[in-house]
């Protein structure tokens, strides 16, 4: 990265509903708590600051977990993902590219968060995914086909989104109030190119309590 500087902005903004009772990004992987996994997959990078964008009832909790790390920052997040996004790029520190990520996320490698930021360095946009193994229909509202898309050209989106700051903070401005599902959505709708570099299966999102004991697997067995 030379002497780029790289903030993190890591989702916490979720109310885990579908996870059950207890919030997924406090339950344990090694001893773990699910979001520490995940935000020291990034010290290796000496980020700048990783701002965390927390839910109302997360964010004292996230507060007391990370208390002894200088390089944190807890805002509040929003009513929407891209609005806790939002909110977290706001309080960067003026960087010269944003890692965005889902705290859910805690087995991305560093060598996919590095290889995303150098092509991120070098188009200004990129994100972490892997290739599609299934079959994908399009379907209209009564559930029927009516487009089979080649899968070779398909791609299963994951995070880190790495972004030039100026120009996804530009974006988020622009869109504020919208609803996307992803940063790299909006920067697309809005004319950026976007370029993908190639992840790995293992970086899962934990959803269910059996993506918790899946990932506790693929950590012991280093996959």
């Amino acid at each position: 990265m030379n002497d780029k500087k790289l903030s993190v902005v890591i989702t916490a903004g979720g109310s885990s509903t579908r996870y059950g009772k207890v919030n997924k990004l406090l339950e344990k992987i090694n001893g773990k708590e699910v979001i520490l996994h995940s935000i020291e997959a990034f010290l290796p990078l000496n980020p700048l600051e990783i701002v965390i964008s927390a839910s109302e009832g997360l964010e004292p909790v996230i507060k007391d977990l990370t208390k002894d790390n200088q390089l944190i920052k807890v805002v509040r997040g929003g009513a929407t993902r891209q609005a806790s996004v939002f909110n977290a790029l706001k309080a960067c520190s003026n960087p010269d590219i944003v890692a965005i990520h889902d705290a859910a996320r805690p087995l991305i490698k560093k060598e996919h968060i590095e290889k995303c930021i150098e092509k991120a360095l070098e188009k200004g946009a990129a994100i972490v995914a892997v290739k599609a193994v299934d079959t994908i229909k399009k379907v209209d509202e009564n559930n029927k086909i009516i487009e089979t898309p080649d899968r070779n050209f398909l791609w299963c989106v994951q995070t880190p989104q790495i972004f030039d700051y100026s120009m996804i903070l530009s974006v988020h401005e622009k869109l504020e109030g919208e609803c996307f599902s992803d940063d790299s959505g909006m920067a697309e709708f809005l004319g950026h190119s976007v370029y993908v570099v190639e992840g790995d299966y293992s970086n899962i999102k934990i959803t269910t309590k059996k993506d918790l004991y899946l990932a506790e697997m693929l950590i012991n067995n280093q996959i």
